[in-house]
């Protein structure tokens, strides 16, 4: 099993060579909209959702503007999104049940959020983690991969579900936030899938990867 220290060291190095992930980029923005930021982000890559979100929120900043926008309007405004035809049917789902069963404000527990369209455990996680800094820890895939056997080895698991469970069971609660933008940020800049650049990884003597790039 992973020693913790060695797992504050790495959090610890990474902290130094960190870029702002998007929603940190953007932790200004109303609850609401880091929650559709999130939510269109899923499969598409931040550099797409960003201008296109933002985009949107100039005329549609909140859920009373969203409830009311048609279907089809909405899809060509996201277009460009990955799945933006089901991620529209989503964004103005939750935003007509965020009037009529939560006064219009973004629920700040768990249960609550996944209980709405689209919303599963990463994005639940993140609006948890980013908009109420409530302690969490969003696994995408960066994280899921990076934490596992073949590269930083501290757990060994299926999927992103079994990956949260284990990483909240080793790592201390206050640092929990940290993983979501720090593994992040790490996967999209260095530690990529298929060709990771290990030559430039501040944290490579931690890594069990087999092939490094060095």
């Amino acid at each position: 099993m992973v020693d913790s220290k060695e797992i504050i060291d790495i959090l610890n190095i990474l902290k130094k060579t960190h870029d702002k992930t998007m929603l940190e980029k953007y932790h200004d923005k109303s609850p609401f909209q880091l929650l559709i930021m999130t939510l269109l982000s899923a499969r598409t890559k931040d550099a797409t959702v960003i201008p296109i979100a933002l985009k949107l929120f100039e005329n549609y900043p909140g859920p009373e503007e969203l409830s009311q926008i048609s279907v089809g309007l909405l899809e060509r405004k996201l277009y460009g999104v990955g799945f933006y035809r089901v991620k529209s049917k989503n964004v103005i789902n939750l935003s007509k049940i965020l009037l009529d069963d939560f006064n219009g404000k973004v629920p700040k527990t768990l249960s609550e959020l996944t209980s709405l369209p689209g919303v599963g455990l990463k994005t639940a996680n993140c609006v948890l983690a980013y908009a109420f800094g409530i302690p969490a820890i969003a696994v995408d895939i960066h994280v899921h991969r990076i934490t596992n056997s073949g590269r930083l080895a501290w757990v060994n698991t299926k999927n992103t579900e079994e990956t949260e469970v284990e990483l909240k069971k080793i790592i201390p609660k206050k640092r929990w936030i940290e993983v979501n933008k720090l593994i992040v940020d790490h996967g999209q800049r260095i530690c990529a899938p298929i060709r990771p650049r290990c030559s430039e990884c501040s944290i490579t003597k931690f890594c069990k990867f087999e092939n490094k790039n060095l």
